[in-house]
């Protein structure tokens, strides 16, 4: 009878060590995903600076503009710092979330205002900087998608029988989903066959 109880308890503990390492595999995946992330956004914070200053040369007249794309990608720079010291915090994350929304936009109204100006369209500079701007966008998406299935799976396995009592007895925290709009998604152009 001992020994019974002896191979329950090693089994037990076998099946308790398996999912504990799980666990961890699963929170290390998603934490290497956030830094594919923070490597993609600090590229696009990079380039900021680079365009507005080709755009200067050119908008004299929309300061404003330019202030508030630099003002944006400042808070941007710190709410990847604050998020990337702590990937597992949520309120970390929205505000990166809401500061890098927060950016596109101001990039875009920057493109928008761009578009009037011929020569800054026309600009080799400005060219290169847009896409490179809008390649770094699609990688930044790419690895969103990535975080975000890493998060899902590591979300599922604390969650899920039995592994949800071990996630609650060693402390393993839900992961947040990070949500970063692109502006081009939300202005869709509207046709009209009429």
């Amino acid at each position: 009878m001992l020994w019974i109880v002896l191979l329950l308890l090693v089994v037990l503990g076998l099946v308790g060590v398996s999912l504990y390492n799980r666990l961890v595999t699963a929170r290390n995946e998603y934490r290497n995903a956030f830094a594919q992330i923070d490597v993609q956004l600090t590229r696009r914070h990079d380039l900021v600076p680079n365009l507005v200053e080709v755009a200067r040369r050119y908008l004299q007249h929309e300061r404003e503009t330019l202030e508030a794309v630099i003002t944006a990608r400042s808070a941007a720079v710190d709410g990847l710092r604050n998020a990337a010291a702590n990937v597992s915090d949520p309120v970390a994350l929205e505000a990166l979330s809401s500061v890098e929304n927060t950016l596109a936009g101001a990039l875009g109204r920057l493109m928008a205002v761009a578009e009037a100006y011929p020569d800054l369209k026309a600009d080799q500079t400005m060219a290169q900087l847009t896409e490179e701007l809008t390649s770094t966008e699609n990688k930044v998406a790419f690895a969103r998608q990535a975080f975000n299935d890493q998060v899902m799976t590591y979300n599922n396995a604390r969650e899920t029988f039995p592994g949800n009592l071990f996630a609650g007895f060693f402390n393993f925290s839900a992961a947040q989903l990070l949500q970063i709009e692109s502006v081009a998604k939300r202005n869709v152009p509207q046709i009209s066959l009429s």
